[in-house]
């Protein structure tokens, strides 16, 4: 099967990719040329564990190619998705000018009929606004070239990509006519064949999933940092409430974590673009609101404890970060707790000390020459007044205590992800802060 990728994103790259390691003979188009040069020389503009070798893999077998233009590819393909970038508007609408950019080229260009498949995260709604914006380039060409349209939301963890595209919980489709349903299918027949859940859903349904899931994932979060503010202030330890919780069938243990908040190009984006689609219908979605209100707050959780540390004053003191990616294993800093922990560190007067195992180039982005970076954990912590944990890399959780107890000038450690056993850095003489257990429930440990 030939299909086209419009958008090499990370949704797009990913989807194409894993697409033609499934056999299907892929286009990957995007506009920006310079992106598609370095595409075609192998280098990647996103890093993903895995994706540069089946990148590489899939070139060499000859079914993956890279096009700045739809209209170079339309005329071999049966099937186009459409994976750019929604970005948020100034009102937390997800901005659909890209997705809609792409209809219209589509509709300038089709010859035949071909399914047109939304993959890009959207509103609920345009999927239609995208089928009308086709018929209109049709009905200016004078041409009558049947169509369908299709959703197909991607559910993808930045770090697993591959994995989840190649062995998902769930495929969702939601489609309109059984030749499209025909079609789609054929594409999709390894993921039948291995008996993962394919479900097919009307297209509202489809584009509705996506928010909703999101949505959901996000709650369980924000109800978790809120839930651990309060067991500092009574006392109790939200790691054995959240095993208590968990063990509850009903309940489970996943996205029950307290941490220093979620970011990423997926959960916040989402979660305003669900509170704007109900505002556009005269609803206010109560809870949402309350779950990014609570994720705004707990983006400041790092620094508060700092803060608590030295009383009340960071004027003068380095402090060293280790994890500047919103989540491990990815380099996207979109939303990332480290910004903020950044920002307010540097309008305290401190000093900071950096590093991160993949997001340096990134950091070196957005915070310019504002943080010193460093070549290692170690290093960042090298003469720091404390250290603070971000990210949960795999190659943070079991650091060199008496290590960085001698090579730092002060013994203050910040866990904003709840991964070290607390009896391990306050043996060392580190005054441990983590997220919601008190000093004093420490002790009683």
């Amino acid at each position: 099967m030939n299909i086209a990728v419009v958008g090499s994103g990370y949704v797009g790259l990913v989807s194409g990719t894993c697409f033609a390691e499934m056999g299907a003979n892929v286009w990957c188009v995007d506009v920006d040329s310079q992106k598609i040069e370095n595409l075609r020389k192998g280098i990647l503009p996103i890093y993903e564990d895995g994706l540069q070798d089946l990148l590489d893999k899939n070139v060499a077998d000859g079914r993956l190619h890279f096009a700045t233009s739809l209209r170079e590819c339309i005329d071999m393909v049966e099937i186009v998705f459409i994976a750019v970038g929604t970005p948020p508007s100034e009102d937390g609408s997800a901005d659909v000018s890209h997705v809609m950019d792409v209809a219209e080229e589509f509709g300038r260009c089709i010859s035949r009929y071909t399914l047109l498949v939304m993959k890009s995260t959207v509103p609920v709604g345009t999927c239609f606004k995208v089928r009308d914006a086709v018929r209109r380039e049709l009905e200016s060409r004078g041409a009558d070239i049947p169509f369908d349209i299709a959703s197909n939301p991607e559910f993808l963890k930045e770090g697993v990509a591959i994995k989840d595209f190649m062995t998902p919980d769930r495929v969702v489709i939601g489609i309109e006519s059984d030749r499209a349903k025909s079609l789609i299918s054929s594409l999709y027949r390894p993921f039948l064949l291995n008996n993962y859940r394919v479900i097919f859903m009307d297209i509202l349904s489809a584009e509705m999933t996506k928010y909703a899931s999101n949505a959901m994932l996000a709650t369980r979060i924000s109800f978790m940092n809120e839930l651990a503010r309060l067991c500092e202030l009574t006392g109790a330890d939200v790691s054995k409430v959240r095993t208590g919780m968990a063990a509850d069938s009903r309940i489970g243990s996943k996205f029950l974590y307290p941490g220093c908040g979620y970011g990423g190009s997926c959960f916040p984006k989402d979660v305003k673009a669900l509170v704007g689609t109900a505002a556009a219908y005269g609803y206010r979605m109560k809870i949402i609101s309350a779950v990014e209100e609570v994720n705004i707050e707990q983006k400041r959780v790092v620094f508060e404890k700092l803060k608590e540390a030295f009383n009340g004053s960071l004027e003068g003191r380095t402090i060293a970060l280790w994890g500047l990616a919103f989540k491990p294993s990815t380099d996207d800093m979109r939303e990332a707790p480290s910004i903020v922990t950044v920002s307010l560190l540097r309008k305290a007067g401190a000093r900071i000390r950096v590093f991160d195992p993949a997001a340096m180039q990134t950091a070196g982005n957005i915070f310019g020459d504002t943080v010193t970076y460093c070549s290692d954990m170690y290093d960042a912590a090298t003469g720091a007044d404390a250290a603070a944990l971000l990210t949960e890399w795999k190659q943070f959780r079991i650091p060199d205590w008496n290590r960085l107890r001698t090579i730092m000038k002060g013994h203050v450690l910040v866990d904003g992800r709840n991964i070290y056993n607390p009896e391990e850095p306050m043996s060392a003489g580190f005054d441990y802060y983590c997220i919601g257990s008190s000093h004093e429930s420490m002790s009683r440990r």
